[in-house]
């Protein structure tokens, strides 16, 4: 064979490159098919072993069984009913041809090929879309199958409430899923049928063959049987209703909604049987004229009907036959929301002031708060942060302490880690993992230069509280992200404790945890799939993670109660506190519905709107619609290892028994708390706010009042602040109201008359409510049995009693107050107005503010400098609570204040850093002695200045060189922040940290 007839052969290089393409594509693809079913794999196993480790594994099984399960049955449903409608319609499709049009037949060629993957997948993608719907509504589902009778029947129909609370949900649900089923198969046949000639449409009309006539008759016959049932319970539906003025059926409801529902029930089933009867006998004009009428009495009957006697009968005298209806709104909307057994007290509140008109009201006076917990934050973080790695919250929290047999109100925080100072994966999550202390301070007292008096401080941690408690917050409200914590016993502490303070050691100390916090990540598979979660490769290759490390994460108290408990709504401020010789976060949960017969909905997001939640200081509820709500769990995270408790604090709601048998054992009773847990244990204001917006209008308890509408109040705005369009926060207090025997820590707020757009209404006192947060009795387990009890001092509507915007106003307007702070203003100086707090003392209404200064400068914080008073138009304005008591009532209030409720002026200028001119504006009572018994305040407070000036110095060094990597300046800065530190504390009077 020659060259030149060689032929050219097909390459076999090219040919095993399109082999290998072809192999590789599919191998590519399986891949990545392996790794996203993986990463999805880690969600979910990391998932597991948080439940596990934290003892709540059974809450995550069951939900998600649950959200598993209706899922999978809803498609299966759905895509089941969808897929045998298109199989009946092509199984049962006419055979011969000349009952397919030209067209048909292209329809059909075109859907031949595909046909099996069709009738298989349109019902599938139909059966996830609704399957996801009803897979998210696990709640109604598990509640209707686990439901427990309330024991109380509603006024119209005598139903249990539980069937309302728990059944109308779930059968809503269900026909709305039912009906949702239908009409997908009904429409999926009746194209099938039309395609393949079961249903022809031509000049004369629509043939149809007689499977496809029973095939739809069927189906509307159901949708019609469903459409029934729907009737029936728009009858019970009406108990609910918010179309009309007030919540529930109303007397046209009653008289003729209730009976036309009824009726068209028993005309839809009569139709549906006419529309199966036709489905065989191929006769539709008796059924189609029954479903015509259907629409006519459905629109005339169920429309028109009620609206002619609403109008025509209801209107001309709606206040008498409605009254009946109204009452069962204000007693079912009580009941609803725990406002049925409030205490009512007429109180004729005096404007009136006299000499001595406060020395019955001793509890109430010598327990008045000074100490603003929305104010003094940046004074707990320059007197008591040491380092800049810490930080505490904006707005701390108010609590009480027996100290020395007596209960005092206390202001109390937590010193946390602030993520956003450290820097670096190694430090964010293995050196910096943890908080160090808690700091509180006398509620009702200061030192003579305006300081917060502090009853527990340090590091370490000592006080009148507790000198041995655990103090390292591992789980608070600013922790990071994730931290890799512990080790086996002998490996090297990695942890930065806190900073040491042992003489002779200016290392900072270090720490391994040692509790059970969080899930194993030692092992590779749980690093590999934790290094996934969180995508960090540095957890996955770093050496810190060691055999028997734990990962700590979801740390938030509040989180974490919503991760264990995901059916309770949880209160939007978990506190701190002491129990027990741990660190607790107290958090509050409650139990909701939306459906309570005759209750009166509330928008939790709304409801509980105030300062405090626009500031951002306390979470804000969901946008969740209610009508029905308890306080049915209080839940403590220790701070240390992150364990969770749930206790049953309302054991007689009906929910929250439905929800004990969803998840047994995971809420326990009452009766274990402790007692030193008991004593802590508050009111929740997110409950409290839900409550007092309802009692504007429902304080009102009879029917022809409340129709008038005459009587309603309005929850005032915070008249501290600019924005004065947010209701004012209710307020802790030890306070003795009138007609109690003794004080006790409550929960308040006050009422004005309700205010119209123009603003023009009367800025007066109308109600006072308080209650009572007292629920600890002494004992393990015990409740007090007047926790919670609300308290309503009613004032008369003719009342001049100032309400809070005005009391304010009084106060700005005043000309004496106005120089006053002026003067304190020299000097670049801030003048901060604290909390207005109101008080029903000497027979009528006390507004107490105190008042801050602040200096310019980076380490500026605010000291109190005066109070005001307010009682009827007078003021008063002194550096003492007893002073400004005096000024108002006639120079001898007869008012017993704490000893340190007040500063020294000149004292609280020295601290301040110069003189500002300031007088003392009236009498002033005994300084509280300065703990290292100086008797020349001024000196010590200049170097105190100095101290905190160096510190300050210190710190911004700390930080430039953090961020400059330069780790020998970063030593050199610590150190002089240490002993800046060190200086300020022993001029601040009290043991320095060395000691």
């Amino acid at each position: 064979m020659t060259a030149g007839s060689t032929s050219p052969r097909p390459s076999s290089r090219s040919a095993t490159g399109r082999r290998k393409r072809g192999a590789l594509l599919p191998a590519v693809i399986a891949v990545v098919v392996l790794i996203a079913l993986f990463v999805g794999f880690t969600q979910v196993y990391t998932n597991v072993l948080w439940f596990q480790q934290l003892g709540y594994l059974r809450v995550f099984v069951t939900r998600n069984l649950a959200v598993i399960g209706l899922f999978v049955v809803a498609a299966l449903i759905v895509a089941g009913l969808m897929f045998l409608s298109l199989w009946l319609a092509y199984r049962n499709r006419p055979r011969g041809e000349e009952r397919i049009s030209e067209n048909m037949q292209k329809y059909q060629q075109a859907l031949d090929p595909v046909r099996k993957v069709v009738m298989v997948a349109v019902p599938v993608i139909f059966g996830l879309f609704a399957a996801s719907t009803i897979a998210s509504q696990w709640k109604t589902v598990l509640l209707f199958f686990n439901q427990e009778p309330f024991g109380q029947t509603d006024p119209q129909f005598n139903m249990d409430l539980g069937f309302y609370v728990f059944t109308i949900p779930f059968l809503r649900l269900l026909l709305g899923f039912l009906v949702t089923a239908l009409l997908l198969a009904g429409v999926g046949g009746l194209l099938m049928h039309y395609v393949y000639g079961g249903i022809r449409i031509h000049e004369r009309g629509i043939d149809t063959t007689r499977a496809a006539r029973v095939q739809l008759g069927s189906i509307a016959a159901a949708f019609l049987a469903l459409q029934a049932v729907n009737f029936w319970l728009d009858r019970y539906s009406t108990l609910t209703s918010n179309s009309g003025k007030w919540t529930g059926a109303l007397y046209t409801d009653v008289n003729a909604v209730i009976p036309t529902k009824g009726i068209l029930a028993v005309a839809a089933v009569l139709v549906a049987i006419l529309f199966v009867v036709a489905g065989f006998i191929g006769r539709w004009k008796l059924p189609l004229i029954g479903a015509a009428m259907l629409v006519v009495v459905a629109v005339v009957a169920g429309g028109l009907y009620p609206w002619a006697i609403q109008r025509f009968q209801v209107t001309p005298t709606e206040q008498a036959l409605e009254n009946e209806y109204i009452q069962r709104n204000i007693t079912m909307t009580r009941q609803a929301y725990g406002l049925d057994d409030t205490e009512v007290t007429p109180y004729d509140a005096t404007t009136k002031t006299e000499q001595g008109a406060l020395r019955q009201d001793t509890e109430t006076t010598s327990n008045i708060r000074l100490l603003d917990p929305n104010v003094v934050s940046s004074a707990f973080a320059q007197l008591q942060q040491f380092r800049p790695y810490y930080q505490f919250a904006d707005n701390l929290n108010v609590d009480r302490y027996d100290i020395d047999g007596q209960t005092q109100d206390t202001v109390i925080a937590t010193r946390e880690l602030n993520p956003d100072q450290i820097q670096g994966w190694y430090n964010q999550s293995v050196v910096y993992t943890h908080g160090y202390g808690v700091v509180a301070a006398y509620g009702s007292r200061v030192q003579e230069d305006g300081k917060p008096e502090f009853m527990q401080s340090g590091i370490p941690s000592k006080g009148q509280i507790s000198d041995d408690y655990e103090p390292r917050i591992y789980f608070g409200e600013n922790s990071p992200e994730y931290s890799i914590v512990g080790g086996a016993e002998g490996d090297a502490p990695l942890e930065l404790d806190r900073p040491q303070t042992d003489d002779g050691d200016d290392a900072d100390a270090k720490t391994t945890f040692t509790g059970d916090g969080g899930p194993a990540v030692g092992n590779l598979f749980n690093k590999l799939s934790y290094s996934i979660k969180f995508q960090s490769t540095d957890m996955l290759l770093s050496d810190a993670v060691r055999p028997d490390s734990q990962i700590l994460y979801d740390r938030n108290p509040r989180e974490r109660v919503e991760k264990a408990a995901p059916y309770l709504t949880v209160d939007g401020k978990p506190y701190p506190a002491i129990v027990d010789n741990k660190v607790v976060w107290i958090v509050d949960a409650y139990t909701t519905a939306a459906s309570y017969p005759y209750s009166t909905p509330s928008v939790l997001q709304e409801a509980t709107q105030d300062t405090q939640t626009a500031q951002g200081n306390a979470a804000a509820l969901p946008a969740e619609r209610v009508n029905y709500i308890r306080n049915s769990v209080k839940a403590t995270v220790n701070a240390y290892d992150g364990s969770v408790d749930l206790y049953a604090w309302d054991d007689q709601d009906p929910v929250l028994k439905a929800w004990q048998k969803v998840f047994p054992s995971t809420v326990k009773p009452y009766s274990e708390m402790s007692a030193d847990l008991m004593a802590h244990v508050r009111y929740p204001e997110d409950m409290f706010k839900v409550q007092r917006e309802l009692l504007n209008k429902y304080h009102v308890t009879d029917a022809n009042s409340f129709y008038a509408n005459d009587d309603v109040w309005s929850v005032p705005n915070d008249p501290t602040q600019q924005n004065r369009d947010v209701s004012q926060p209710p307020y802790y207090l030890s306070m003795r109201m009138p007609g109690e025997k003794e004080a006790n820590f409550s929960l308040t707020s006050s009422f004005i008359p309700q205010q119209n757009e123009s603003g023009n209404t009367r800025n007066v006192m109308y109600g006072y409510l308080s209650a009572n947060a007292d629920a600890g009795t002494g004992k393990a387990g015990e409740k007090n049995e007047n926790y919670g009890k609300l308290r309503l001092l009613e004032l008369p509507r003719s009342s001049s009693v100032p309400g809070p915007g005005q009391a304010q106003n009084n106060f700005n307007s005043n000309t004496e107050v106005s120089n006053e702070l002026n003067i304190l203003r020299q000097g670049a100086s801030e003048v901060i107005n604290g909390n207005l707090l109101t008080l029903p003392a000497g027979d009528g209404m006390l507004y107490v503010q105190p008042v801050y200064v602040q200096s310019s400068g980076d380490a500026a914080y605010p000291t109190l400098r005066k109070v005001l008073v307010g009682f009827g138009e007078k003021v008063g304005y002194a550096p003492t609570l007893d002073g400004a008591l005096d000024q108002v009532f006639g120079g001898n209030s007869g008012a017993a204040t704490d000893k340190g409720a007040g500063v020294d002026d000149e004292a609280a200028e020295a601290a301040q850093g110069g003189d500002s001119g300031g007088s003392d504006g009236g009498d002033t009572a005994s300084a509280s002695p300065s703990p290292s018994g100086s008797s020349s305040p001024a000196p010590r407070s200049s170097s105190l200045q100095e101290a905190l000036d160096r510190a300050n110095t210190a710190m911004k060094d700390s930080d430039k060189a953090r961020q400059d990597g330069d780790w020998a300046k970063y030593g050199e800065a610590q150190e002089q922040l240490q002993k800046a530190i060190e200086d300020a504390m022993q001029q601040e009077g009290s043991a320095s940290p060395s000691e």
